[in-house]
């Protein structure tokens, strides 16, 4: 009688524990995948702004609300792959001339935008794949967190 009574309550402690396992679990993906999230950066393109191995965060808001501007910093999914995420500023809006070459003029397209890396001589972005479809867009770049010697706040006012 005393071993099925002391099976119940840990038979009950262990579905609580992972009833609440899951229950978390849910909460911290719904928050991750529609909310926020953070990046890890890597690559050369958005020196200085931006350098490898910083930690960002970002808020995935202002994308699904179609409330991106010129100035902000997105992570979004690599046009010309898939399984990639690139980090890169707005330039262009739907409706704004760009100048990827010396003669040519490109006009970006409803339901696009223009993303160029800070560091112009080491980025591949807009300029070799044109403009991009802003369902790729997955976030808006808030800050850097980490390392705290480039804690900044990154908004639309940090232009390089």
């Amino acid at each position: 009688m005393v071993f099925n009574e002391l099976l119940k309550r840990v038979s009950k402690k262990c579905g609580q524990f992972i009833l609440g396992t899951v229950r978390y679990g849910c909460i911290i993906h719904v928050v991750l995948e529609h909310l926020g999230d953070f990046v890890i950066c890597s690559g050369p393109s958005m020196e200085p702004t931006l350098f490898t191995n910083d930690t960002i965060l970002t808020e995935h808001v202002s994308p699904k609300l179609n409330n991106i501007k010129k100035g902000d910093i997105v992570v979004a999914r690599s046009p010309t792959n898939p399984k990639q995420f690139i980090c890169k500023r707005v330039t262009g809006v739907e409706g704004d001339k760009m100048c990827p070459g010396f003669i040519s003029q490109v006009v970006v397209p409803r339901g696009h935008v223009w993303l160029e890396g800070d560091n112009r001589n080491n980025s591949s972005d807009s300029r070799n794949y044109g403009p991009v479809p802003v369902g790729l867009l997955r976030g808006r770049v808030l800050c850097i967190i980490w390392p705290f010697s480039h804690l900044a706040l990154l908004t639309e006012h940090n232009e390089a």
